[in-house]
């Protein structure tokens, strides 16, 4: 079934145009901007042009999912296979089904949200025609990941997204930016000279590095020694990534020093890529492999599900100093845990729960990033001490829409029943109570139950975070006349070359007072196009929770046939 009937010329030139528009449109960030098409300031052109081109990368997106078959969403569609370098059999080769279709849709929604955000709130940093000429590139590489199916090809894509995100956290971030750039790169680097040589093991063993044959031979063609050194190296790399404990520990910084859209898009986008790389590469391809490794994933995964939690704990206990930037980061690392989990039963529905727990975490973190890059912006830091304060930072009565998004936020990341949180984790434990055979289900068992605490950890982590910075009685202030108050830019782009366009204002700025007033400063609610940009990650946080079915009826299929071997 079809919602929209489309030829399949032109799915195939959809998909084409959504991984190769946003490195075209890299390009032509860099060149001068037309006559006529200047704006306001040397940077809100450039700032527009990356608005249209993600926008029209996702509109591309939402078609290709409104005309894919969602009565065969485990056959890849929209496919392209065109021979590129003949003498290593590497072959241009684009397709989706119906596990790559929903991390497509999230890439493009994600970064045309914070293209958007960015028009009105750029960070401070070089040029603004860099800035956007690097999420574009970050979102073309990302979105290739997604879409290729060649091993080499899938390779490149891989590594195109770190060089852009290196430069977004070293020149547009904050704090110890530096270090933390240089942190990130060098792991994911290391990672990756590993994984690539896994890649080429495959290749070479099995004569070809077409991800749709090796799926469907389902290692057949690869000695069990050979699977387990091909998973044990790319493993490492998509590890990396994930970011698994212990090669986490490149995430909180990168989280910290990172502008608030680079932390979104890291979060929602770039953890995605290493998880999808398991379950597209190494569970059908080296399923021997795989399940010798199997009960140490999981292992991993629990430790980090545990550690994630414990680390946010004590970052949110009064007197640590803790940032809520990086404790949200910790989170991750116990979001992605049972991502890892639901991988290492190596069962539909572990893998399902996996599935839907990315797209969740994506949802939902991102959403988290962006409200904590607001609170910082407003109280002009991060720190929850100094946002507690002696009674409490509360935003419930100081920006109640903004304190109010901040709390469903966290109950959805905590996994409340009816929010997409909930699925991914019940599914992945799910999955461990009844791992694939030849696992050690008792082992299984343990793990699932280790989980499983994580979840109450992570429920006491994020109400004290409410409690922290959402609660407090309000101090009493006297509300400024509006020729008292400092623009605030609600109604159109901040210069992207004046004081304005850091990522983190004045607190004047941020709360509408006058330098040196003596009130107590009003703290600014949602602005229009902060309700703009957050409203879809909302919205769809809700449609996942209460309508799950719309993305379990995508990968159910498609996963099935993968852990069969491309039989259905």
């Amino acid at each position: 079934m079809t919602v929209i009937d489309i030829s399949a010329s032109v799915m195939q030139f959809l998909l084409a145009f959504v991984v190769v528009a946003p490195l075209l449109g890299a390009v032509a960030a860099l060149l001068p901007a037309p006559p006529g098409l200047k704006g306001k300031n040397p940077g809100q052109a450039v700032l527009r042009h990356g608005v249209t081109v993600t926008g029209a990368v996702l509109i591309a997106a939402i078609v290709l999912a409104v005309g894919f078959d969602h009565d065969h969403p485990a056959t890849m569609q929209a496919t392209t296979d065109i021979s590129w370098i003949p003498a290593l059999d590497v072959r241009i080769h684009l397709g989706i089904d119906g596990i790559s279709l929903p991390l497509l849709v999230l890439t493009a929604l994600l970064t045309f949200l914070c293209a958007l955000y960015s028009y009105f709130k750029l960070p401070a940093g070089p040029s603004p025609k860099a800035f956007v000429a690097l999420v574009l590139v970050l979102e073309s590489g990302t979105l290739a990941t997604f879409a290729v199916l060649d091993l080499l090809l899938f390779f490149l894509a891989f590594e195109m997204v770190l060089i852009p995100m290196y430069f977004l956290i070293a020149r547009w971030g904050s704090g110890q930016r530096q270090a933390a750039a240089w942190k990130f790169i060098l792991y994911t680097l290391l990672g990756s000279v590993v994984m690539l040589l896994g890649i080429l093991l495959i290749g070479l063993k099995s004569g070809t590095f077409d991800m749709v044959a090796l799926a469907t031979d389902n290692g057949r063609g690869l000695t069990t020694s050979v699977q387990v050194i091909a998973v044990l190296a790319i493993g490492l790399g998509l590890a990396v990534k994930t970011p698994m404990w212990p090669l986490h520990s490149w995430l909180p910084d990168a989280h910290t020093a990172a502008p608030t859209v680079g932390s979104v898009l890291l979060a929602g986008v770039l953890l995605k890529m290493g998880t999808y790389g398991f379950v597209r590469i190494l569970l059908p391809i080296t399923p021997d492999g795989m399940r010798t490794f199997a009960p140490y994933l999981a292992a991993f995964a629990v430790v980090g599900i545990v550690y994630g939690s414990l680390a946010c704990l004590a970052l949110a206990r009064t007197g640590a100093k803790g940032d809520l930037k990086r404790l949200i980061a910790y989170s991750s690392v116990g979001h992605m845990g049972f991502v890892l989990l639901g991988i290492a039963t190596m069962t539909p529905t572990g893998v399902n729960g996996a599935l839907f727990a990315n797209i969740a975490h994506g949802l939902i973190t991102g959403l988290l990033f962006f409200l904590v890059g607001a609170v910082k912006d407003r109280y002009g830091t991060a720190d929850l001490d100094t946002l507690a304060g002696a009674t409490g930072a509360a935003l419930y009565g100081r920006a109640p829409r903004l304190g109010a998004l901040l709390a469903f936020t966290a109950v959805a990341s905590l996994g409340l029943p009816g929010l997409a949180g909930f699925w991914g984790e019940m599914l992945t434990l799910f999955g461990a109570y009844s791992p694939a055979e030849g696992l050690s289900r008792p082992a299984f068992r343990t793990f699932m139950a280790i989980g499983a605490f994580g979840t109450l950890l992570t429920a006491a982590y994020m109400l004290i975070v409410v409690r922290r910075v959402c609660m407090g009685e309000p101090p009493t202030h006297t509300r400024l006349s509006p020729d008292d108050r400092a623009p605030q830019g609600a109604h159109g782009p901040r210069r992207a070359d004046g004081p304005q366009a850091a990522d983190g204002p004045r607190p004047s700025e941020a709360t509408g007072t006058r330098p040196g007033a003596s009130t107590t400063p009003e703290l600014a609610d949602i602005q229009t196009y902060e309700a703009v940009t957050w409203t879809p990650l909302a919205a769809l946080t809700v449609l996942a929770g209460l309508w799950p079915a719309v993305l379990l009826g995508l990968t159910d299929p498609a996963v099935q046939q993968l852990l069969a071997g491309g039989k259905s």
